[in-house]
């Protein structure tokens, strides 16, 4: 691949991967998930663990970093809408 697609690849990469971060934040500050979809939650955790499987597939260290580091975020925000949901 050319330098400007490994660019737009990490840019991609970085957009995606931090996208949860402020969510996670604010989830972790406040603890409320009122709004919050637990089933959007699981099936986009499911769909980094997948996009991982296939980084790993490919033997793409970009795709795997990035999306683990996404996985952790909503996994984060995930915990929390289970954990709290759960308590009530």
């Amino acid at each position: 691949m050319d330098i400007v697609g490994e660019i737009i690849g990490y840019l991609a990469g970085i957009c995606t991967a931090i996208v949860f971060l402020p969510q996670s934040i604010r989830t972790i500050k406040t603890k409320d998930v009122r709004g919050l979809s637990l089933g959007s939650y699981v099936i986009y955790c499911l769909g980094m663990l997948l996009w991982i499987a296939y980084g790993v597939y490919l033997h793409s260290i970009q795709m795997m970093f990035f999306n683990a580091v996404s996985l952790f975020f909503a996994a984060i925000i995930l915990y929390i809408i289970v954990a709290r949901r759960t308590r009530n």
